[in-house]
């Protein structure tokens, strides 16, 4: 313990120096409309801390007014001192000023309760002495959260001073009957123009048909009723019916998605490939085809068919010769023949196939769907599972029968087969948009998080945020849920969501795209260390996409960290971009796609691509995978700058942590394709501890067109996959 002569011998000569230069005063952005007020709202208020030094640096000290007393706490890490402003505040500036044993990494907390934080401020970079923070946040209870000490000592403070706005920050209320979508949302009831409707659609389409990577995001929306309409579906856009049932609104016509825009091969006539046919969306919709006429759902990765009745048949590629590679049917009904022709793999789930399949390359996978072919793999290669689990469906928007719109949240399920609408009204609860704050791109990231402290769920209308703060989620069944493909950017570094580890929240219909400042983590599910139980109300994440490059430079070390138990995955697509703007070796780094650290965490479609360390590390115990599509990052410059050290060549890109002793997989697939240096070598596309709990099933490895070796499936198990054998699979692991 330091006694207060040592101190003074010591500090005083810093501190005037610190106070005289009045050293590091950092600003973030603030988006607060309201003019922030002078008076120090957080004077003579009731403090407390996690430890103190002694008797003589109390916590009150560090409000009192007075600059010559001061908090210190104890010599380690963290450590935290927290003020209770009486009453719940609109908040804009926080002043610290530092004895000399200051933080150099700190936060700036608030909460409604003193027991939920969100983070209103964070540095890692902080040099002491007296500090001016612009925050925007709302809260009775503000917490100084010091996360590394800059000396031996422990955290000190002599005045902390907190100051509120003149009428702060105001989220606007939502009229379910009129709710403000903004203009990149179209609604159509049964008495709207039909051919306005159809000249919409084909406008959009026209706009959106090679648009991969423009900023442009539509919703397009039908309330319960009958239309005649042609929907072909260009990039980032959504069409979704508005009834509690598919079968309430009928599409008398098409909703398809074709390939006919990409050169595949070396003929420029040739535009049947739908590999890049990514980033759309159907839901909530029953098709009735022309009579004679079929489908064409030929598509990729993350372009969900879900809460779909097709009366009719559907093709999942261009019909001919085209290339389609990864899909997801989920929670429908398709009462022709599916034909799945050049699908390389593909996800059905809690669907009902009345007309069968056909077709099958690398592995197709089946849960809890009735009609589904029965299990063969390896030939023909069908991985099928009787039921799932546990699940939930996704989140949806609709309008009941008074006018007013609503968030239908599904119940969990286990165990179940075949969709969650078939047999009548699903289980689940109806959350009135007025409980929505209904977001745009001129929101803000600071008034989004104001809604979410004030309990509110998020709608994200169509369109790109840009975010200078984390969004933190840490009310339990949170609703955060976007619609036209809405995405978000965080432009600072910062980490785009942050989720606490509660109950129930559920995260759907989101892009995220990494910025051009590195983010460590894009999105975490749960803080580090997190260990409740969450069997009964799982979080979980439904058609839910990462992005790092194509679309601009993107850098993040880690996409998604899962910390929390037992969250569901239900459609995920991380991917470190292979072309488009800002891809490249150096260009758009990323370690990993997915950390999974929670127990009992289950993802069914876990599509992870291109990242440049292992794409899924799974650390936590009792994790199961349905569906996994993977290819390898396409770009290592030498074998040298790709490895995982002890004697490995390149990374594993599915890996189980070591300590794991309980882990199961169905349908897993890992492609190579190394253009830049074909003559990269990995030395196993699955690593796993050797150990009887551990288990996959139905595994696919490939060379695309014989550029590249993986030596090995799965540990050192599994023929090789190169130019001469460019196809293994492998029935089961151990």
């Amino acid at each position: 313990m330091r006694s207060a002569s040592v101190l003074r011998k010591r500090e005083l000569p810093l501190l005037a120096v610190a106070l005289a230069a009045a050293m590091a005063v950092e600003f973030i952005p603030s988006v607060a409309s309201a003019a922030c007020g002078a008076a120090n709202v957080a004077a003579n208020r009731p403090a407390t801390a996690s430890s103190t030094e002694s008797a003589s640096f109390p916590a009150s000290a560090a409000v009192d007014g007075n600059g010559g007393t001061r908090w210190s706490s104890q010599f380690s890490d963290p450590q935290w001192l927290q003020i209770d402003l009486g009453s719940s505040q609109a908040l804009c500036q926080v002043d610290l000023t530092w004895e000399a044993a200051y933080a150099s990494a700190f936060q700036i907390q608030v909460s409604a309760d003193g027991n939920a934080w969100n983070n209103a401020y964070s540095t890692s970079t902080s040099s002491g002495g007296s500090q001016t923070i612009p925050i925007n946040a709302t809260g009775r209870y503000v917490r100084i959260y010091g996360t590394q000490r800059a000396t031996q000592w422990g955290y000190s403070l002599f005045e902390v001073a907190v100051h509120a706005g003149d009428g702060g920050t105001t989220v606007p209320p939502t009229d379910p009957k009129n709710p403000n979508f903004g203009p990149n949302v179209f609604v159509y009831g049964p008495g709207s123009s039909q051919p306005d409707m159809q000249n919409r659609l084909n406008t959009i389409f026209n706009q959106q048909h090679t648009n991969q990577f423009g900023t442009q995001r539509y919703a397009v929306l039908f309330k319960p009723g009958s239309y005649n309409a042609d929907v072909n579906l260009g990039f980032y856009t959504q069409v979704s019916g508005l009834g509690m049932s598919p079968d309430d609104v009928t599409i008398n016509g098409h909703v398809r998605v074709e390939a006919d825009w990409l050169q595949q091969g070396s003929d420029p006539n040739n535009k049947g490939n739908a590999t890049q046919n990514f980033w759309r969306d159907a839901e909530n919709l029953s098709v009735t085809l022309p009579a004679g006429q079929i489908e064409r759902w030929a598509v990729s990765q993350a372009v969900p068919y879900r809460r779909m009745h097709l009366r009719g048949q559907v093709q999942l590629w261009n019909g001919g010769d085209g290339w389609s590679s990864g899909g997801l049917i989920a929670d429908s009904k398709i009462d022709g023949l599916v034909e799945s022709g050049s699908q390389q793999q593909f996800l059905t789930r809690n669907s009902e196939l009345a007309g069968g399949w056909s077709g099958a390359n690398w592995n197709m996978v089946f849960v809890g769907t009735p009609g589904a072919p029965a299990q063969s793999f390896p030939n023909p290669p069908m991985t099928t599972v009787g039921q799932t689990p546990v699940v939930r469906e996704k989140p949806f928007l609709y309008i009941d029968g008074t006018g007013s719109y609503n968030v239908f949240v599904p119940s969990l399920r286990q165990n179940s087969s075949g969709t969650s609408w078939g047999h009548g009204t699903p289980a689940g609860t109806s959350i009135s948009l007025s409980q929505f704050f209904v977001a745009s791109p001129s929101s803000g990231a600071a008034l989004i998080n104001t809604a979410l402290q004030e309990g509110k769920h998020v709608l994200f209308t169509p369109g790109v945020y840009h975010l200078n703060q984390s969004l933190n989620v840490t009310r339990p069944g949170t609703v955060l849920l976007g619609i036209g493909l809405a995405t978000l950017i965080p432009d600072n570094g910062v980490t785009a969501i942050s989720v606490a580890d509660v109950d129930g929240v559920k995260l759907a219909g989101l892009l995220i795209d990494a910025g051009p400042t590195n983010s460590s983590v894009l999105v975490q599910v749960g803080p580090p260390g997190s260990n409740a139980s969450h069997a009964a109300d799982p979080t979980s994440l439904h058609d839910f996409f990462v992005r790092v490059g194509g679309a601009g430079p993107g850098r993040a070390t880690q996409s998604v960290v899962v910390n929390s138990q037992n969250v569901i995955g239900d459609h995920l697509w991380l991917w470190r971009g292979d072309h488009g703007d800002g891809t490249g070796w150096e260009a758009n780094p990323a370690a990993n796609g997915i950390v999974v650290n929670g127990a009992n965490v289950t993802i069914y479609g876990l599509f992870v691509e291109h990242y440049q360390q292992h794409n899924v590390l799974w650390n936590g115990n009792g994790g199961r995978t349905y569906f996994f599509q993977n290819e390898f990052p396409y770009d290592p410059p030498n074998q040298a700058a790709w490895s995982s050290g002890g004697g490995n060549l390149g990374w594993a890109q599915y890996k189980v942590g070591n300590s794991v002793s309980t882990h199961e997989a169905w349908g897993v697939g890992s492609y190579c394709y190394f253009n830049v240096n074909p003559s990269i070598v990995a030395s196993r596309a699955f690593e796993v501890p050797a150990v009887s709990g551990v288990r996959f099933h139905g595994l696919v490895t490939v060379s695309l067109g014989g550029v590249g070796t993986i030596n090995h499936v799965i540990n050192d198990t599994g023929p090789t996959a190169n130019t001469s054998n460019q196809v293994v699979k492998w029935p089961n692991f151990p």
